[in-house]
């Protein structure tokens, strides 16, 4: 109880330099938390990618789209259970900055997206409507859509201008899945570049592949690709998860960087909070010598410099702790359309009290053994 009291009057002697201190772990532990959770939302869209659906692309680029004669090939491999299309539309809406994912699918999509909730009417019209789309909620209340809303689109893979008809709004089935898309008929894409000359119908972007289990993923991936060997059209199938971190691969030297940034933001006040505990350590010489001249030990003395560190830290870190999820949602309101998925997660809680708690125990080492080895005389000499 003595040193618990030495520690905090010890640690509210300078109120200024602590406050400053106690500000200065808030800020880093707040900055660390929200640049790892930037992190975690560059890779939200693998995360949530099922293990149970693969995807079928080009073997060169996805730029290259593969002709539909191959869905029933597909279909006919052993542990395939579905099979789906999809291409990438790429229509601005009213203007280029209103940028949101459209695909063009086939009308069994959503059963490999169990994920995604659409009442049975809503989808009913959408299949009924060969200009019907299904929104997703997050997209929907970005540009406040609603069902009957007509969505007109400006192509620039496929030129002209476009309207479909929103006919349903689909839920995710919980707070990590990415419902900021646009689906809409494949065949209708189809039947106008079938009016086209350049000969595109009939083909499609991608295949997606349910399997009807995990472990076949690979053998399934293998024999599909087999399949079209040598053809003038090769494919390239990897699981649902591989394709998406393809497209986080296109970043890795931006997540690098906030990787680096958000440590050297911990480097950073580790090295104010060392100072910080310097100063107070060779300010109070002094007393130490006078507690080792009443009979006090170095690990009192030293547990009274660990205490105190870790009292700025506790206090400037947890305070960092309770902030982050109220600066998140703050910055989701911001910049939901960059990250649709931006929540704060367990384990990023738990770095940033380790992160706390390292800053505490290790700034207080060099003063605390410093402290605890000063000799009695020489630190009675000592002037603070």
């Amino acid at each position: 109880m003595h040193a618990l009291k030495l520690i905090l009057r010890n640690a509210l002697r300078h109120k200024i330099r602590t406050g400053l201190t106690v500000f200065g772990l808030f800020v880093a532990v707040l900055a660390y938390g929200l640049l790892q959770t930037v992190i975690d939302a560059w890779y939200a869209g693998a995360a949530a990618a099922s293990k149970t659906r693969l995807i079928t692309r080009s073997s060169i680029s996805l730029a290259f789209t593969l002709p539909i004669s191959y869905e029933a090939r597909i279909k006919g491999v052993e542990g395939v259970t579905t099979v789906a299309r999809s291409t990438w539309f790429g229509g601005i809406y009213k203007e280029p900055k209103n940028f949101f994912p459209q695909f063009a699918v086939s009308g069994n999509y959503l059963d490999l997206y169990g994920e995604f909730l659409l009442p049975d009417a809503e989808r009913q019209a959408w299949m009924r409507d060969r200009r019907g789309a299904l929104i997703g909620r997050q997209l929907a209340n970005q540009y406040g859509f609603k069902v009957g809303d007509v969505i007109p689109l400006r192509g620039s893979i496929y030129q002209g201008e476009w309207q479909f008809v929103v006919r349903g709004i689909f839920d995710g089935a919980d707070d990590t899945k990415i419902t900021r898309h646009m689906l809409f008929h494949w065949e209708y894409l189809n039947e106008w570049l079938a009016q086209r000359p350049a000969r595109r119908a009939n083909q499609t972007g991608v295949f997606i592949v349910g399997i009807d289990a995990p472990e076949r993923a690979a053998d399934v991936s293998r024999k599909v690709d087999g399949l079209f060997e040598n053809s003038v059209a090769e494919t390239l199938t990897e699981t649902e998860t591989a394709f998406q971190l393809a497209f986080v691969a296109m970043s890795n030297e931006i997540i690098a960087a906030i990787r680096v940034v958000s440590y050297v933001v911990i480097l950073i006040i580790l090295a104010v909070m060392a100072n910080t505990m310097a100063m107070s350590a060779r300010e109070r010489t002094a007393e130490y010598a006078t507690l080792k001249a009443l009979g006090f030990g170095p690990g009192f003395i030293a547990l009274l410099l660990f205490g105190e560190s870790l009292a700025i830290c506790a206090v400037g870190g947890g305070a960092g702790l309770w902030a982050t999820p109220h600066a998140a949602a703050a910055f989701k309101q911001t910049a939901g359309s960059i990250f649709p998925i931006f929540a704060v997660s367990q384990a990023t809680v738990i770095a940033q009290a380790l992160c706390a708690a390292t800053v505490g125990v290790t700034a207080a080492i060099v003063p605390a053994v410093q402290a605890a080895r000063v000799r009695i005389v020489e630190g009675l000499r000592a002037v603070g």
